[in-house]
């Protein structure tokens, strides 16, 4: 008889998993064969849970693989991590049992292509520029001769010594105040947002110098915090950024009311040098003393220019009058009985009451008329009638 494989013998040999045991024996091999890798793909499904763990996938065009990554990790990265980005993730490949499913826990990850920091730079500027930090309409001017200067560095680096040699060489007069701080490393960021906040508290200073020396990316790195760019643009008392060599920009530069190339310059544009100041006020006087003879100087031209004017137009009132007069009197002199007289007419008064003569009717022989000519007259009798 031939046996089949639900013989009572084979049903002997057979041994069957649990799942979980079967869960367990793939997570011992998987994770004995990939203990630490790096992996390379796009991040999708990203997922920051209120844990504070962040939840996501790496694919390419032909896979997918779950990932995990823990917050006492991924509070170290510098950049968001977002869909769409290319990245490499370091981790261990472990199961999440309960699923039945395998992932990558990832202690790391870096942008493929880029540096880290740089990325975190770009997208930290990309959002404050649309939050709208950066506007030239919310700066505001630098004090021109303040009266206290408050710097916010640390109290060792060169940067401090710089700025307040030439603070010293430009004006010895100007206070200053300075808010000891660490530049880089851990709590940087915190201190310098810290100090900024203090001075607006105290408002015991005119202007804010905020920086630190030259250095690396990663050294600057506080003066790119959020936490720093914001306690910047909350100041009511204006800010200047003072960073790293002129070559170097951080957040804080485009945030501040002034960006100075270098601390020195800072100082150098914070106050003005007191001798530029001593020549202004000297010119000032000079022209305030020069200013009233300026004053009656313009009037007497002033009026020497109204009276001209005055002149002229005198003139040729006078010149128009005239001319209306001569033409009034040609126009009487025309219509006038001595000009009709003299285009050679004449006027015959009877005598003796020298009545004008118009009618030979009031006339008889032997009256006596008077002529009256254009020069001179003369009498003459009637001796004949018509």
């Amino acid at each position: 008889m031939k046996t089949t494989p639900d013989t009572a013998a084979n049903k002997k040999e057979r041994y069957i998993y649990k799942v979980s045991e079967l869960t367990a024996g793939i997570k011992l091999v998987l994770e004995s064969a990939f203990p630490t890798v790096w992996v390379e793909g796009e991040i999708s499904n990203f997922v920051a849970h209120s844990s504070g763990h962040f939840y996501f996938t790496l694919k390419d065009e032909r896979g997918e693989l779950k990932c995990t990554f823990f917050k006492g990790y991924n509070e170290k990265v510098k950049f968001e991590i977002k869909n769409g980005i290319q990245a490499l993730c370091f981790g261990r490949v472990g199961v999440y049992e309960k699923r039945g499913q395998y992932q990558l826990n990832v202690s790391r990850v870096e942008p493929k292509g880029v540096g880290a920091l740089q990325l975190a730079f770009e997208q930290l500027k990309e959002k404050l520029f649309k939050e709208g930090l950066f506007d030239d309409s919310k700066k505001v001017a630098i004090p021109m001769l303040p009266d206290r200067i408050g710097i916010v560095t640390s109290p060792t680096g060169a940067a401090i010594r710089d700025m307040l040699y030439v603070l010293d060489r430009r004006f010895s007069n100007v206070e200053v105040i300075i808010n000891p701080v660490k530049v880089q490393g851990e709590g940087a960021k915190e201190e310098i947002a810290r100090a900024i906040d203090e001075f607006n508290k105290l408002g015991n200073v005119d202007v804010i110098i905020v920086g630190r020396g030259g250095g690396s990316l990663e050294d600057l790195w506080a003066f790119n915090e959020e936490v720093v760019a914001r306690a910047i643009h909350r100041s009511k008392l204006p800010v200047i950024s003072a960073v790293g060599h002129e070559i170097d920009w951080t957040i804080s530069d485009f945030v501040a009311d002034l960006r100075a190339p270098t601390p020195s310059v800072a100082a150098e544009r914070v106050i003005a040098k007191k001798s530029e100041l001593v020549d202004k006020l000297d010119n000032i006087e000079k022209r305030l003393k020069d200013y009233p003879l300026d004053i009656i100087k313009q009037y007497e031209q002033r009026l020497d220019d109204v009276e001209q004017g005055l002149s002229l137009r005198f003139k040729h009132y006078i010149e128009l009058k005239e001319e209306n007069f001569k033409s009034i009197s040609e126009k009487i002199g025309i219509l006038s009985p001595l000009g009709i007289l003299g285009r050679g007419y004449s006027i015959n008064f009877k005598l003796p009451e020298k009545k004008v003569l118009k009618d030979t009717k009031i006339l008889k022989r032997g009256d006596m008329v008077e002529t009256t000519l254009s020069k001179g007259s003369f009498k003459s009798r009637v001796e004949e009638i018509e």
